[in-house]
């Protein structure tokens, strides 16, 4: 049946078995790409571990659909570490993910920068390390938005996450070694900022209350991915006037060469129709091209979400001709296919 909250009508059955009943939907739909291990509650790429192979592995709260475990399979992921909505997943499931995906060569573990990420993936991996597998850890903090927030110290880790695990899981899938990744990682982390705005809050399915309120006719500009808020609000306007609010906060910051090739990804937060996005799209790149910037490559769609938010966010990265080929390379995973 479905369920009403206070503020909203979800899909559920219990609130309590929401992300446990989720996953194993998607293992359901996908069982050619992925496996849930429910006892672990983590989601495993099919034929893992790979022997020689770099293992990526991923991992945050749910409600961001469809990170990370969308994006588990050929040439990004290798498992994710799915928590409760809007909660770290807990070093056990992060152990457990790393052992079932270590091939020999080596696991790296791309953490958003978030406390609770932080702390339980640095324990996972100094567990696994007791256990004699190699493991290194990249922190991606993309979001110029707040230099702190409720869920952080320091920039949060938001789009980028995505794109470091499209690129440097084609490193890894085109059998670079562990350090070789691993800089990949980093080197994505350090081309790529973001910015994101919202036109209303979202409501996690446990409390079934909004996680702020925004009056009628005001946006929140620098919003986080768990519902928080922003750096200000401002009076709604036309769309060509938030963009240039985020091409401003994300050029600015990024300070790429003029001339430079960009990634331009315009993101939804789960609840802005392809219609908006793709209007959004529009805007981003005529702005980048009058900053001196060239967009060659570009990804538009809901990809890293938070529940059902009403809004955008808009990640720019700077390439180079490696980035360019590995963002190119085969991709083959529920929410990203291309060339495979």
């Amino acid at each position: 049946m479905a369920v009403e909250t206070n503020q909203m009508r979800k899909f559920l059955n219990d609130p309590a078995n929401v992300v446990k009943e989720s996953l194993a939907g998607l293992a359901a739909a996908h069982p050619d790409l992925l496996r849930y291990d429910p006892a672990a509650q983590i989601i495993v790429r099919q034929g893992a571990p790979k022997r020689g192979k770099v293992a990526l592995i991923s991992g945050g709260g749910s409600g961001h659909e469809p990170l990370h475990g969308g994006f588990v399979g050929l040439g990004m992921l290798d498992a994710a570490c799915p928590g409760e909505v809007f909660t770290s997943p807990v070093p056990g499931q992060m152990l457990a993910a790393t052992k079932a995906v270590d091939g020999g060569a080596g696991v790296v573990h791309i953490v958003k920068n978030y406390t609770g990420d932080v702390l339980n993936f640095k324990l996972a991996a100094e567990d696994a390390a007791d256990e004699g597998i190699k493991v290194t850890a990249v922190v991606i903090d993309d979001d110029v938005a707040v230099q702190d927030s409720l869920y952080t110290a320091g920039r949060r880790g938001v789009g980028a996450t995505v794109l470091a695990e499209k690129i440097a899981g084609a490193a890894a899938e085109s059998g670079a070694d562990l350090a070789k990744v691993t800089d990949t990682v980093k080197r994505v982390n350090a081309r790529a900022r973001s910015f994101g705005v919202a036109l209303s809050s979202c409501v996690p399915p446990a409390s079934g209350k909004a996680i702020f309120e925004l009056p009628e006719g005001q946006v929140e500009l620098g919003i986080g991915i768990h519902g928080e808020p922003g750096r200000r609000r401002a009076q709604l306007g036309p769309a060509s006037e938030i963009v240039d609010v985020m091409v401003e906060a994300v050029v600015s910051d990024l300070k790429a060469k003029k001339g430079a090739k960009v990634l331009a990804f315009v993101n939804g937060m789960g609840g802005t129709p392809l219609l908006e996005l793709y209007l959004l799209y529009g805007e981003v790149d005529k702005k980048l091209r009058a900053a001196g910037l060239e967009p060659v490559r570009n990804l538009v769609g809901s990809y890293i979400t938070s529940l059902e938010m009403a809004g955008a966010s808009l990640t720019v990265l700077e390439l180079d001709e490696e980035l360019t080929r590995l963002w190119d390379a085969p991709v083959h995973t529920p929410a990203l296919r291309w060339g495979a």
